[in-house]
């Protein structure tokens, strides 16, 4: 069904342009130029009130005239004509819009009613629209040839298929890409997406075989749910490149917890991202290095990376960046290496990194290549070349070029290190591997071929139900919303957290000094004694936290002691009581929590907690709800980890159990989702058994849904339901 709407935009056989014109340097005039220019291979009807002729075309001075089926119109008139010409386009059959006028919602409340309007006539008619306020829209397959936008230069044919929702940026890149050595099989300007998005054309494009790999450039996702399902499933087919514009987390720091605090609107998107298998860059440079590096490169069997030189020192730097990434280098096999050596000079090196040394001829690159290519251990090889002895930097080019067509299945990436007419001469070239001058842009763009290929063999993951008490949470987060509170305090936290088996240290609630003494008694010392209140949320700062407490002697001074301080502050009206907890050893701290993201929904968080967490920041995000593997990586993907592993002979952590912990997390948030805030800090491992104990809690929840979800009214809970 999709494919058959967006063939009518994308695939058209005849186009419409409402709104032609022959007065030079307009929209109107320049969309029918392109479309002229370019061979546009199917009919093309200029729309225009005058009629005559356009461009050696005849204009009809309404779509209803044209004689023929028409499948796209490409709308170029002012705002307050377009609501009329979709009914004529209705009228005419036509079932593929394109609207680059503008002054719709981007242009204030007037225009947004417009859009509202159109919107509605879209839906009404059964049509498909890119825009409004776009550039248009490009198809570069040789059977359709449509240059259906107003940028300056003619596309370029290849392999991308690019959604941008800024159109002077999409116009912008159009003009560069032969600059850039890359070309789009497709190009969409959505605009302001009043019903083609991003997500709309990744679907459209995820079995279109001329679209090798899928770019984005973004400033917003509309359906963050919907773009996730989605792009899951196509980065297993094929890249998806995304520059995400608009970083700023503003507003993150009145968040009242430590999750809050941490996160923002742009760690979200990058958690959304990262889960989608989405490949992130953070500037068009990167974008465009990137996609030149897919655009000819099969993805690699494995991360062993290969490094031909004719100088040290430039070999040595690639191999260092090769390492900060992760990847391995190579190990040359014996065999191997013996063929290097003969028809290598004695002075030159055969390991990894090869320096075949300056006075290296065209040959010995040649020679050298073709038998790294055939080593078994070899998945991606990156060639350097710097100007020595009359040798030309495109004729090395050219000779690697070669060799790259007759053996296409391993990744080969172009360094040199030369002046900039060279790359000049490969733009016009049709080249079939990325050529770049520094090292580490290679060995950026082995990373995101090894990227792509770990997400690729990734598993899809499960999202486990745990059998957990449900009803004794509600009655939990009921109460507290009855008193009129968003913030649980402690001790509901706590037995929160307890209803759905997050392991908790052993505690208890006491209300006086006898029952604080035979609390701690029952537990056992040491222990260690919390003040839990209904007005005081950050216990620490108040001195509302006593730990290694030894004895009844000593806990019965620490209560009397925290009392006083209270009244003296004019904390006391609030108190609850002081949870009595079991004391866990453990120097190493981490971290649980959720924050919930406007437009993303709850984002779980892990990492190192305590009293690192704001200084470090060695936590890791990702959107709820968590699949095992997405838990698996949160653990693995943060610095702790080697802590957590058993550094410096302390007790391995239980990773599994850990695991559970965060799962058990996303599915209480995924229960309830009136779930603003939720703190584990610390999740405290046990010298003891390796288990995360969660230590403190604290929750925070939104009460006009929680109050929505159990049906209740203003007075919610005192009708009793």
């Amino acid at each position: 069904m999709l494919k058959e709407q967006l063939d009518k935009i994308m695939r058209p056989k005849a186009i419409a342009v409402v709104g032609a014109s022959t007065k030079d340097h307009t929209i109107g005039s320049d969309i029918m130029k392109r479309l002229k220019e370019y061979k546009f291979t199917g009919n093309i009807y200029p729309v225009n009130p005058k009629g005559g002729e356009i461009e050696g075309f005849k204009a009809y001075t309404n779509v209803k005239e044209i004689p023929g089926e028409v499948d796209l119109a490409i709308i170029v008139i002012a705002q307050k004509f377009v609501l009329q010409a979709i009914d004529d386009c209705h009228e005419k059959g036509i079932k593929g819009i394109c609207i680059i006028s503008a002054g719709f919602k981007e242009a204030g409340a007037e225009g947004a009613e417009a859009e509202k309007q159109l919107v509605a006539k879209l839906k009404e008619y059964g049509m498909r629209c890119v825009g409004p306020n776009c550039l248009g829209v490009v198809n570069t397959a040789p059977d359709i040839r449509m240059d259906g936008c107003f940028a300056e230069s003619l596309p370029e044919r290849g392999n991308i298929g690019f959604v941008s929702q800024s159109g002077a940026l999409g116009g912008g890149i159009l003009n560069i890409l032969k600059d850039l050595n890359l070309g789009f099989a497709q190009f969409i300007s959505i605009g302001n997406q009043a019903d083609i998005n991003a997500e709309t054309a990744m679907e459209y494009w995820e079995n279109e075989d001329d679209v090798e790999q899928i770019l984005l450039y973004m400033e917003s996702i509309q359906n963050p749910s919907n773009f996730r399902k989605l792009a899951s499933r196509i980065t297993k087919k094929k890249p998806v490149l995304a520059l995400k514009a608009g970083r700023s987390a503003a507003g993150a720091s009145a968040a009242s917890s430590h999750t809050g605090s941490l996160a923002g609107a742009d760690k979200a998107a990058n958690a959304l991202l990262k889960q989608s298998g989405v490949i992130r860059e953070y500037s068009l440079k990167n974008l465009f290095s990137t996609a030149k590096v897919f655009a000819t490169s099969p993805i690699p069997k494995g991360d062993r990376v290969a490094i031909i030189t004719n100088s040290g020192g430039p070999g040595i730097m690639a191999t260092d960046a090769v390492c900060e990434y992760g990847l391995q280098m190579a190990k040359i096999t014996d065999a191997t290496k013996e063929k290097l050596r003969s028809f290598l000079p004695a002075a030159a090196s055969v390991k990894n990194p090869i320096d075949m040394i300056a006075s290296a001829p065209i040959e010995h690159y040649k020679q050298t290549l073709e038998t790294v290519i055939a080593d078994e251990n070899v998945d991606m090889i990156a060639v350097i070349y710097l100007p020595f002895l009359g040798l030309k930097d495109i004729d090395v080019a050219k000779a690697l070029m070669e060799i790259k067509a007759k053996n296409p299945e391993k990744p080969i990436i172009g360094v040199f290190m030369t002046k900039s007419e060279f790359f000049t001469q490969l733009s016009n070239m049709d080249v079939n591997m990325p050529f770049f001058m520094y090292a580490e842009e290679a060995a950026d763009g082995f990373n995101r071929l090894n990227q792509q290929r770990l997400w690729m063999q990734r598993p899809e993951g499960k999202i486990p139900v745990y059998d957990v008490d449900k009803s004794k949470a509600e009655r939990i987060i009921k109460g507290a919303v009855a008193d009129g509170r968003a913030q649980l305090t402690t001790l509901e936290s706590i037995d929160v957290l307890d209803a759905y088996g997050i392991r908790a240290c052993k505690y208890g609630l006491a209300t006086n000094e006898e029952e604080v003494a035979n609390l701690g008694n029952s537990i056992g010392y040491p222990v260690v004694m919390k003040m839990t209140s209904k007005t005081t949320s950050h216990k620490t700062d108040v001195g509302g936290v006593r730990i290694n407490i030894q004895s009844e002697e000593q806990l019965r001074e620490e209560y009397r002691d925290l009392i006083a301080k209270l009244t003296e502050k004019g904390l006391i009206d609030g108190l609850e009581g002081v949870i009595i907890q079991e004391m866990v050893k453990g120097n190493r701290e981490m971290v649980c929590g959720i924050a919930t993201d406007p437009q993303y929904g709850p984002m779980m968080m892990f990492g190192l907690g305590g009293v690192f967490i704001e200084t470090m920041k060695d936590v890791t995000f990702r959107i709820a709800p968590l699949t095992d593997v997405d838990a698996d990586e949160m653990i693995k993907s943060v610095k702790a980890y080697e802590l957590l592993k058993g550094a410096r002979g302390t007790k391995p952590a239980q990773m599994e159990q850990i695991q559970e912990t965060l799962l058990r997390l996303s599915q209480l948030v995924n229960d309830f989702k009136f779930i603003d805030e939720l703190d584990i800090n610390p999740l405290l491992i046990s010298e003891k058994t390796g288990e995360g104990i969660a230590v403190d809690g604290r929750i925070k929840v939104r009460v006009n849904e929680v109050k929505e979800y159990f049906g209740c009214g203003s007075e919610c809970c005192s009708c009793g339901k």
